[in-house]
């Protein structure tokens, strides 16, 4: 596994974009920013290459859609 496809985090995301946790929240549902993967029962995190490409290009990030 690559170093971008490490997971992370909330909390280094929180720290790596400068949002706060409902802003995250808030754009995660309108589709401007990455998505969280699940890791456990109770636990999730995101595709570091994901927050990258988000943090690249924040003004014309949008969700992919899955391939049909």
């Amino acid at each position: 596994m690559s170093n971008t496809e490490r997971i992370i985090r909330l909390k280094t995301v929180l720290d790596r974009t400068g949002l706060s946790r409902s802003t995250i929240y808030r754009k995660i549902a309108e589709g401007t920013f990455p998505s969280q993967v699940k890791i456990s029962i109770h636990g999730a995190g995101w595709h570091e290459s994901a927050i990258n490409r988000w943090i690249a290009d924040p003004a014309h990030y949008r969700e992919e859609e899955p391939a049909q």
